[in-house]
């Protein structure tokens, strides 16, 4: 363990040390307990995530643009120019009133 010094406000200290004794552990046990359930452990996180445990969804690094060019990798296997033909094609088949 490393010792860490933190400033808390007063009306916070006196809550963290009241719910402490009513449990009858440290203010330094709630502490960690309390960053414990706060602060998941990223492998514990991804371990519990059933995306990342299948391997046919997740398969290691994603591409830098996957958030903003999610449609292309989606329904285009990455090729940009079958985007541009699609979004043509599908834009003549939508309905007018």
């Amino acid at each position: 363990m490393v010792r860490t010094t933190l400033m808390l406000p007063s009306d916070l200290r006196r809550r963290a040390l009241r719910r402490a004794k009513e449990r009858r552990i440290s203010l330094g046990e709630l502490i960690r307990e309390s960053l414990d359930a706060a602060l998941p452990s990223e492998l514990a996180s991804r371990a519990d995530d059933a995306l990342f445990e299948d391997a046919a969804v997740f398969r290691g690094s994603a591409a830098r643009d996957l958030s903003a060019a999610h449609d292309r990798y989606l329904y285009c296997d990455g090729d940009p120019r079958r985007h541009r033909r699609l979004h043509r094609s599908n834009a003549s088949r939508t309905l007018r009133p």
